[in-house]
């Protein structure tokens, strides 16, 4: 099967070397900016792919949302399968697109989407079939995890940590969507759709790293504690969808302790299965390139859907979830938490608090923060 590319940058140059060598698959044209055509694959036209019969694939791998919306629905509407690793592109038209390709008898696989080269959806989309998955998320944001890991292993800075992080090319030179954590918030966006058949994107609590400091980190290292950000995401007591994401603090003995430097940890809960975790990097050229010629074998061998036509979307309900949280914030304000005991010193306190949903305490973070007021929060995993 021959595969047209859409984009040349770092995973669509990986795509096109690897297709050069799957036995089963073939490079063919790359959609490039009019102006880059400086060898004969590459192509500034859509209609150049669209349009041509030997090409029975699309990867697109151009990233945002337009015009790839445009461009991955001209190639449906052409009758070609569609593999993509764009989760911006899927969070925000996935539901389209999967009935358009349903109409058109064609594939729409994103696996790539979501945790890089860690083979997530993909087991996902394979474990719906005969089993209920109760719960998933995991660390899924090898940017965040570097950072937090360099914080705590190596006592940097944020700054500094952000900054080693862009230098290695793990952050991307506004990080805004890694460090705001709606990168990893897309993607178990993603990983509801596929197991429950609903898209949330709506009543969504996100939390990410920006608030963390160097004094954070020591205070709650000398409780024996490590921080990692974590997505959660599935199915509560009576039916509603919740799905999150917020720092999570772990006492030594936890498996995500260990998960260090860029790497993504994505877990599941089966019903019969139980829990399986996943490991490996969550980005770059090769791992990324790698799930999308994992997508295009699937396609060979006649898989078609990840995410069902008539996925739904719904809004995310996060009042159920409940447990203690870590707190930094003025002394001043720990009235508005429900204390279990708190340490205070020059005007800050650092506050556990009894057990509260996850909507209750973003809620009150944002009502903080738009008064003027700092702090940090993390949830206190088991």
């Amino acid at each position: 099967m021959k595969v047209a590319v859409l984009g040349f940058g770092t995973v669509g140059v990986g795509v096109y070397e690897m297709l050069k060598n799957a036995p089963a698959l073939e490079a063919g044209p790359v959609l490039v900016r009019p102006g880059k055509e400086d060898t004969g694959f590459k192509v500034s036209s859509i209609a150049a792919i669209t349009s041509d019969p030997e090409v029975g694939a699309v990867a697109e791998v151009m990233g945002g949302t337009h015009p790839a919306y445009e461009y991955v629905s001209a190639a449906l509407e052409a009758g070609k399968h569609v593999v993509t690793s764009n989760k911006a592109l899927v969070a925000a038209y996935g539901p389209e697109l999967a009935k358009l390709a349903a109409d058109h008898d064609v594939a729409f696989l994103f696996s790539a989407a979501c945790g890089g080269g860690v083979p997530f959806l993909h087991n996902i989309a394979l474990a719906v079939e005969s089993d209920r998955i109760k719960s998933l998320g995991g660390i899924l944001n090898g940017t965040t995890n570097f950072m937090l890991d360099a914080m705590q292993s190596r006592f940097m800075s944020y700054p500094d940590a952000l900054a080693e992080a862009q230098a290695l090319g793990y952050a991307e030179a506004d990080p805004t969507a890694d460090v705001s954590g709606l990168d990893a918030l897309r993607k178990i966006m993603l990983a509801c759709a596929v197991a429950y058949g609903q898209l949330p994107d709506e009543g969504l609590c996100r939390e990410g790293i920006e608030s963390i400091t160097a004094d954070d980190v020591n205070h709650f290292q000398s409780k024996g504690l490590t921080c990692r950000l974590v997505t959660s995401g599935g199915l509560s007591e009576n039916g509603s969808l919740f799905a999150y994401i917020e720092p999570v603090l772990f006492p030594a003995s936890a498996p995500e302790c260990s998960v260090l430097k860029n790497f993504n940890m994505a877990k599941y809960d089966g019903e019969n299965a139980g829990r399986i975790v996943l490991m490996g990097q969550g980005a770059g050229r090769w791992p990324t390139a790698s799930a999308v010629v994992r997508d295009l074998c699937d396609i060979l061998h006649g898989r078609r859907i990840m995410m069902k036509p008539d996925c739904l979307r719904v809004a995310a309900d996060n009042s159920s979830c409940a447990h203690s949280y870590y707190v930094r914030l003025p002394e001043s304000e720990i009235s508005r938490l429900p204390v279990e005991k708190a340490e205070c010193f020059e005007g800050v306190a650092r506050v556990i608090t009894k057990p509260l949903s996850v909507l209750e305490m973003h809620q009150i973070a944002a009502e903080l923060r738009k008064e003027g007021g700092s702090l940090f929060f993390a949830a206190l995993g088991e």
